[in-house]
């Protein structure tokens, strides 16, 4: 890595989902690990109080500024009206904010609230970076990227949809360094699971995912749980009440609402089954957990069904149809993959394709640093 700067002045600006701010938190943890007794770091956050930015900004770790936008409606409605005017202020808002901080960087990681902040940055001159996470890039990272000094892309897939002349470098997602080193033992005694048996491991988000505990509690009444299997489900808390009190104690599962230490979730699993979120993706790689992935429908421009597709290609899973969910039974499923030994050979693929390399947090955090030295030799005095 090139010489550290003596400053460093960073914006992060990404968020409304998970997705989008735990990739910002984990690069600025890097960096700020990257630069600590070495430079003199200040780094902020920029976000909505519509975001869950917002609900977790005390949990952050940095300090958290507002602006004022959101994304414009699909369905015909009076609020898209009101939309130019939050443009017009948030840009308003924006430029103040980067006036003050007069940050070397401003770090985009998606979402709506990126884009002004990004764009005014752009405008005053000052170096701007973008992260995308998913295959089909978002709308931000698709307007901003021709003017960024650097677009991390999480998957390679995603460069064809950026302007050509944009300057792109596929890192795979960034996520917390720790996150892989849970403990297994300890995490199947916390669950109440048996060590003996092969875990299949739920996962729904914070708030669940409807379609996907439907066909687990299918799956469960059919009798697919068979002896040498058990379950770790996490329901989400919208469906936690509805499911734990139908549960057969006699099972060999444990159903809890959510867990936000996912060290300790992943520890215990054997095999997952999940949406396709491209984070939730770069948490499993890094964990070498193989998956049955069922993307999100709805997603926009059907991302996630991409992002399963670039994992599966690589022989880290599979897919299911969302649409094939009522006529599949998905733990039989799961149970198949072990019987057959795919699981083993999933995980032999995973682990060959990540030996030795660099994870991607690394890899951004140490350029946005070159980046910032850069920065820093273009002004006349800092």
């Amino acid at each position: 890595m090139t010489a550290l700067p003596k400053k460093a002045r960073l914006i992060f600006a990404g968020g409304g989902t998970g997705g989008h701010l735990f990739p910002a938190i984990a690069i600025a943890n890097r960096v700020s690990e990257l630069l600590a007794g070495k430079a003199e770091t200040k780094i902020e956050f920029v976000g909505t109080k519509r975001g869950i930015e917002y609900r977790l900004r005390d949990s952050i770790g940095y300090p958290l500024r507002l602006v004022n936008i959101r994304g414009i409606a699909r369905s015909l409605t009076l609020k898209n009206l009101a939309v130019p005017f939050l443009v017009i202020g948030s840009l308003m808002k924006s430029r103040s904010i980067l006036k003050e901080m007069k940050p070397h960087v401003v770090v985009g990681t998606g979402g709506y609230v990126s884009w002004p902040i990004l764009k005014m940055a752009s405008m005053m001159g000052i170096t701007t970076v973008l992260q995308e996470q998913n295959s089909f890039p978002g709308i931000s990272t698709r307007r901003l990227a021709a003017s960024a000094a650097r677009v991390y892309l999480g998957f390679e897939e995603g460069k064809s949809f950026l302007p050509s002349g944009a300057a792109t470098m596929t890192t795979g997602n960034p996520v917390r360094r720790t996150i892989a080193d849970g403990n297994r033992i300890e995490a199947l005694e916390h669950f109440g699971l048996d060590a003996n048996r092969k875990t299949i491991l739920v996962l729904g988000g914070s708030q669940g995912a409807r379609s996907i505990n439907e066909a687990i509690q299918k799956s469960l009444k059919d009798g697919s749980l068979t002896d040498n299997y058990q379950l770790l489900w996490q329901t989400g808390k919208g469906d936690y009440t509805d499911i734990s009190s139908s549960l057969d104690e006699k099972e060999a599962l444990c159903a809890f609402p959510f867990d936000s230490e996912m060290e300790r979730v992943y520890a215990a699993a054997d095999l997952v089954i999940a949406r396709a979120g491209a984070i939730t993706l770069a948490e499993l790689e890094a964990c070498n957990l193989p998956a049955i992935l069922i993307p999100y429908p709805y997603a926009a421009g059907d991302h996630q069904r991409k992002n399963a597709q670039a994992y599966v290609s690589r022989g880290f899973g599979k897919t299911v149809d969302p649409n094939d969910l009522d006529s599949v039974d998905i733990l039989a499923e799961a149970i198949a993959l072990f019987e057959d030994g795919k699981v083993d050979k999933m995980r032999s693929a995973i682990a060959q394709e990540t030996a030795g390399r660099k994870p991607a947090v690394d890899i951004i955090a140490e350029d946005i640093i070159k980046l910032i030295g850069i920065a820093q030799e273009k002004t006349v005095a800092d």
